[in-house]
């Protein structure tokens, strides 16, 4: 292997302004003429279920409202105080014609009238499908162009409002929180850089690889999604940008700082460089297939969420580690000693420095320190016990300020609040109501039955269409003199003696009874709490079950239950099933790796088993600070599963530095003292490694997070759970357990053989008399 990566330096160092001008121009190119990854990212967390997840199943079933694909925008107009003018309605709906001139727009008109006629709501139907959303967002942008260009009296308020333009106004929220986390994750780095080497250049050098593959990974991503079909989230999308800026600086400075070592031992700049990557190469390779193979993992989840996770992060860390064997080394090889001005690259002597005085101590007394190390996790693993998982429901919205924001809030001050994020009871008859008594009369039992169960409050459906009553009789009556409530005009006419509000009532039927008359929906909130909640969400079996006996009850073919409480519920179910799924595949093949790289089957065993140690205590620290200390409700659940991914694959990073560095030092010296030469030598790149990584999630929860608590928790959780893992675990706990081992880490490599021979020696010379001193032997 030695030789392949003394091939690789020594290309990147003898053709280093070709690679360098190939890196610049593949970036122009793909930033010039590929797409951005923003344009494909996903806000919704019920988008990534898979098509048999029972929510997806009864949205399915509401397709008669409308396509699936279709995109359904809320408007609404309203005045405070005060009810709707006629002059108000004519300007609504002309409102509504003008959206009819937006491509891909084939319906606009006014739904329903608040029952306090302050405030109307509007539906817009696009052929716009609402998974594109790029495409979505020209949708609403245009029709609030239309909204902005009209003219309206005095005191009348239009918004546009619903799941999709809050998604386009999260979007736009989440393009700054990723510029937001890229331009402070960059700042922290360079600072973090400029203390570690003291120099000018070295820091910007260890870093440009990294922010290059930042900005190209994103184009090439988007490209990916599009062959191979997988859904990027917001949630990918902000940690490529992290894990690139912080892993691909560990990379650099696993280097960079083997580079300034050879270059105190007297190489020329071109020599060091080349000898460097001959001897981390290997290190800084398997580091990152720990972490690509981590994340390959992922695409094996049924949830779109993992998945979507995988292909991107492993993508952008593939290219990353080219990054790293190439641009990195090349840009070394111009600067050369100047990268490390005004520090010294002079040859110097050995010195044990911090970490090897540590490391002195640490080989003096192991069991001390492992038994330490192992009751301050342990007690910390005891309280990871005390999560309970949350965020499941897709709570995301638009800033204060947002157009959708204002939208919301009137929808939910002027209408029934279970018109406003309700829960859906949907169900398929075996014929209309339209022209079946029968089957109407069944409608009528089947809204008595759910309405009074204790699960429902403010339950809405056909007999209440507007929160006031509407009869059986009533509905066959103004269906036989109005028609089908699809396609009455917002008005009566002139000449009708029917009230304004029973017709608005009727109307509205069409809210909750398709054209055909065979499909009826029921919206209702739950008693159980709001949808996004824990209590909610775990009553879903219930209502599922109390829902499908009515429905079975009173006749009806086929029933579901959608919204976002359902949805949550089947997020859980799913990522639950992938944790236990995937974990152990990201054991085994790390261990693997492990394996091969260290030439040994015994220490992947414990160094595996640190890291989960590892984990188990950076779970129940979060669990102290999230839910103990700031009363978070739980960990949002995608915590748990990336504080494994990434401490396993990362911590297994420095793992693999450590180690090959004692392993490198056990050829030459016995194993207490290539312990301590190791730890001396890669103890300020470890730590300095981990702060970086570190204080790059630590952005990502701070100035990154815009306002999103889901993305706080992940970026404040992984950065407590990184830092433990570096300052105690790599450079503590490990070597302590490699001491104790002793020869046994290396079997059954030579190394093993080599170790066994030296002790036997050691032993045989201890065996043997002083010097001048005869051996008596008695006579049997």
């Amino acid at each position: 292997m030695t030789k392949v990566f003394s091939s690789i330096g020594k290309f990147s160092v003898k053709f280093r302004y070709l690679v360098i001008a190939a890196w610049l121009l593949a970036v122009y190119l793909l930033v010039a003429f590929g797409t951005p990854l923003s344009s494909i990212v996903k806000t919704n967390n019920s988008t990534f279920l898979p098509k048999n997840a029972p929510s997806i199943q009864a949205a399915n079933l509401a397709n008669k409202f409308q396509n699936v694909n279709d995109s359904l925008i809320v408007m609404v107009a309203y005045r405070n105080g005060a009810p709707l003018t006629p002059q108000d309605q004519i300007a609504i709906e002309k409102l509504d014609q003008s959206f009819l001139s937006v491509p891909s727009v084939i319906k606009a008109q006014i739904l329903s009238i608040s029952k306090d006629g302050e405030a109307a709501q509007s539906e817009v139907l696009s052929t716009t499908s609402q998974f594109d959303q790029t495409k979505v967002t020209t949708l609403v942008k245009d029709l609030r162009a239309k909204i902005s260009s009209s003219t309206f009296a005095p005191g009348l308020q239009v918004h546009l409002a619903g799941q999709l333009a809050t998604a386009v106004d999260q979007n736009s929220s989440n393009n700054s929180t990723a510029s937001n986390s890229q331009l402070f994750s960059v700042l922290v780095i360079l600072l973090i850089l400029f203390a570690v080497f003291r120099s000018i250049l070295a820091p910007f050098l260890t870093l440009i690889p990294a922010l290059i593959v930042s900005i190209a990974a994103g184009p090439i991503v988007a490209w990916a999604s599009k062959l191979i079909g997988f859904q990027v989230s917001f949630v990918a999308q902000i940690l490529l940008i992290i894990l690139v800026l912080g892993a691909g600086t560990d990379y650099g400075l696993f280097l960079v700082f083997r580079v300034r070592e050879e270059l105190r031992k007297g190489l020329n700049s071109k020599e060091a460089v080349a000898t460097a990557l001959a001897k981390v190469g290997e290190s800084i390779t398997f580091s990152g297939l720990t972490v690509i193979a981590a994340l390959l993992s992922l695409t094996t989840a049924s949830f779109g969420f993992y998945s979507g996770l995988g292909y991107p992060l492993a993508i952008a860390i593939t290219m990353m580690l080219l990054a790293g064997l190439t641009l990195l080394p090349a840009l070394l090889a111009v600067f050369g000693r100047a990268a490390f001005w005004p520090s010294r690259t002079r040859v110097v002597a050995n010195r044990d420095g911090l970490w090897g005085r540590i490391a002195g101590k640490i080989i003096a007394r192991p069991v001390l320190t492992l038994a330490i190390g192992l009751v301050v996790f342990g007690s910390l693993a005891v309280a990871s016990f005390g999560n309970s998982p949350s965020g499941f429901a897709s709570t995301s919205t638009g800033s204060k300020t947002a157009d959708s924001t204002y939208g919301n809030n009137a929808l939910s001050a002027h209408f029934p609040s279970s018109n406003f994020n309700p829960t859906t009871l949907i169900y398929q008859l075996p014929s209309s109501v339209w022209t079946n008594q029968k089957e109407l009369a069944q409608l009528a039992g089947l809204q008595k039955k759910l309405s009074t169960n204790k699960a429902f409050t403010h339950f809405v459906g056909p007999l209440n269409p507007l929160g006031l009553p509407l009869s059986v009789s009533e509905i066959s009556s103004l269906y036989t003199s109005l028609g089908n409530p699809h396609l009455l005009p917002v008005t009566p006419s002139p000449n009708s003696n029917i009230p304004n509000s029973l017709y608005q009532s009727y109307r509205s039927l069409s809210q909750f009874i398709t054209p055909a008359g065979t499909t009826v929906l029921f919206n209702t909130l739950l008693s159980a709490g709001d949808p996004a909640s824990n209590t909610a969400i775990d009553a879903i079996p219930h209502i599922r079950a109390v829902a499908t006996t009515a429905g079975q009850q009173f006749g009806a073919i086929k029933s579901g239950v959608a919204g976002e409480a359902p949805a949550a519920y089947d997020i859980s179910s799913a990522s639950n099933s992938d944790l236990f799924k995937i974990v152990p595949i990201v054991v085994v093949i790390i261990g693997l790796l492990l394996a091969i790289v260290l030439r040994s089957a015994v220490a992947p065993f414990y160094l595996v088993v640190s890291v989960v140690l590892s984990y188990l205590a950076a779970l129940g620290l979060d669990v102290l600070v999230f839910i103990k200390i700031k009363h978070d409700h739980g960990l949002t659940f995608v915590l748990p599963f990336l504080l494994f991914l990434f401490l396993l694959a990362l911590g297994e990073d420095y793992n693999i530095l450590v180690m090959t560095r004692i392993r490198e030092e056990a050829h030459h010296h016995g194993l207490k003292e290539a312990v301590r030469t190791a730890i001396g030598a890669t103890g300020t790149v470890v730590t300095s490694a981990g702060i970086v990584l570190a204080a790059t999630f630590f952005v990502l929860g701070t100035a990154g997070s815009g306002g999103s608590a889901q993305v706080q928790e992940i970026g404040l959780g992984l950065a407590l759970g990184i830092l433990m893992d570096t300052f105690l675990v790599r450079t503590l706990l490990v070597p302590s357990a490699v001491v104790l081992i002793g020869k046994y880490n290396w079997w059954p490599s030579s190394l093993f053989q080599e170790h066994a021979i030296r002790e036997q020696e050691t032993s045989d010379d201890l065996d043997l008399p002083p010097a001048g001193i005869a051996v008596v032997s008695s006579a049997p």
